[in-house]
């Protein structure tokens, strides 16, 4: 709890600095609150998977990994593409690959266009985490809706707010040079 305190203090005083006026001040640090609780989301997601997988009995596979299964999915391959498509987990994508390989939850093999690329696709082991985390997937979505949580209309605009901020910060990235 102190550390949540510390950093909630940590974006006040970033709010109040002097780059932003006083309009701005209250957008600001309800920015670094979102921010703070994408990153919180993110490891949360990472414990939710590693929690089902430890119920499951599945230890070998970390939650990184377990995702990289399940975007994956049906679909032949490489690194690069993964990163491209946004499913790179804050880790090293080509290292997860090879483990994932060494440990009979994909296949590889060389790509015929390019021959320094390694093509990717999963096994029947790989299919099976990849179906564990859709169902685990699934039981949320249901249990959102059940509950009350979230509404169609409200993860769709959840979803079109953060498409437009992904948007923002690819431009940012595009254009810096």
């Amino acid at each position: 709890m102190i550390a949540a305190e510390q950093k909630m203090n940590v974006q006040h005083d970033i709010a109040q600095g002097p780059e932003f006026t006083a309009t701005d001040r209250g957008f600001a640090a309800e920015y670094l609150d979102s921010l703070a609780l994408v990153e919180r989301l993110h490891r949360l997601l990472l414990d939710v998977v590693k929690d089902e997988f430890e119920r499951v009995g599945v230890l070998e596979i970390n939650p990184v990994q377990a995702l990289l299964l399940f975007n994956v999915g049906d679909n032949e391959v490489t690194a690069g593409e993964l990163k491209t498509r946004g499913y790179y987990q804050g880790s090293n994508v080509s290292y997860n690959l090879k483990k994932l390989v060494e440990m009979g939850y994909m296949h590889h093999k060389r790509c015929q266009v390019d021959r320094r690329a390694v093509r990717v696709r999963l096994t029947t082991k790989g299919r099976d985490v990849h179906e564990n985390v859709a169902r685990l997937f699934a039981r949320h979505a249901q249990g959102l809706q059940k509950k009350g949580v979230l509404s169609l209309d409200q993860i769709d605009q959840i979803n079109g707010t953060l498409r437009r901020v992904e948007r923002y910060w690819t431009d940012q990235i595009r254009y810096i040079y």
